[in-house]
């Protein structure tokens, strides 16, 4: 025992007894477990701290965290899930998009789990409904894999003589099929010819961006994966090198130095799966929360980045723009 909590269980006998049985108590333990990197989600865990705050609960005062961060390696979350489901915890929050929340989801049926993911819950077997999940899940659809037609369409405004646009993709992304359909009907409405450009590792991406300028594609979009976050340095850096007009998910790779980002708040997911673990450890159940899905979305342009590549933003796109950065 240190000196303060001496002094403050001998300080009054009416608060030793309530102060004592309480330091008996261990802190409950919340699993968070994430596919992206802690460098790249800084502001967003703050997010999830300040939602946990809310609901009456702080790091170290009266909650205990245990994070595991699989750095866009979704083979890691596996083991990372079943560790956590060992340890025991008492609620397991997954963010960084469904391999998380799959990942958990396999290693237990039982420990109630609270995820962020980018597409759609019940597709993924991760919610019965959206008002009412059932099972031991629940939690925020920020609906980012969904986008990718949407972002094309922006990216082809932005760039109107391109009729060629290079989408990078993530294959080893669970929503990865979804999101090659979606965007090669996307481009296929717009008339636009879509070059394919898959990527897993660091090597892959550089190689994506020398086909982009062998090829003379026009524009790149980057479609939503938690791979891509953790390298979004890069990917912003490789698109200022190559001159390439690039769309991203979030506003984060536009305060970067990219161009253009079009997709949701997520900052706001990751406070709103710090509320509901707050509710869930004061015995709400997952299967009673309805899934949260976003319903403003952020078109956000780099005026600066335009002018680096002497890109002309077209007026009547930037009239659409939620925010354009100086």
């Amino acid at each position: 025992m240190n000196r303060r909590e001496f002094i403050t269980l001998v300080g009054s006998a009416a608060a030793a007894w309530p102060l004592a049985a309480r330091a008996q108590q261990p802190m409950p333990v919340i699993g968070f477990l994430n596919a992206r990197s802690p460098e790249d989600t800084m502001r967003l865990v703050a997010a999830f701290h300040r939602g946990l705050g809310e609901g009456g609960f702080v790091e170290g005062q009266n909650v205990i965290i245990e994070y595991r961060w699989a750095l866009g390696q979704y083979d890691r979350l596996a083991g990372m899930a079943t560790e956590l489901a060992h340890r025991p915890v008492m609620l397991i929050a997954t963010a960084g998009g469904e391999p998380a929340a799959l990942a958990a989801k396999a290693a237990t049926s039982t420990i109630p789990i609270v995820f962020v993911i980018g597409g759609d819950p019940v597709k993924q077997g991760l919610a019965t409904s959206l008002n009412r999940p059932g099972g031991n899940s629940t939690g925020v659809s920020i609906l980012t894999t969904t986008l990718g037609p949407k972002r094309l369409g922006l990216l082809r405004e932005l760039v109107p003589g391109a009729a060629t646009i290079g989408a990078l993709l993530n294959p080893s992304f669970p929503p990865y099929e979804s999101q090659l359909r979606d965007v090669q009907e996307a481009a296929h409405a717009l008339a636009l010819q879509l070059v394919m450009l898959p990527a897993d590792t660091d090597r892959e991406i550089e190689a994506a961006f020398e086909t982009v300028v062998q090829r003379r594609i026009p524009a790149l979009s980057v479609a939503a994966a938690p791979f891509f976050d953790t390298r979004r340095d890069k990917l912003v850096a490789l698109a200022a090198r190559y001159a390439v007009p690039t769309m991203y998910q979030f506003r984060e790779f536009v305060a970067a130095g990219g161009l253009v980002s079009y997709g949701s708040d997520s900052a706001d997911a990751y406070r709103q799966i710090g509320l509901y673990a707050a509710r869930i450890l004061k015995g709400e159940k997952p299967a009673d929360l309805p899934v949260v899905q976003p319903t403003k979305f952020e078109f956000v342009i780099n005026l600066k980045t335009a002018r680096a590549l002497g890109l002309d933003i077209p007026p009547g796109v930037l009239a659409i723009a939620d925010e354009v950065i100086e």
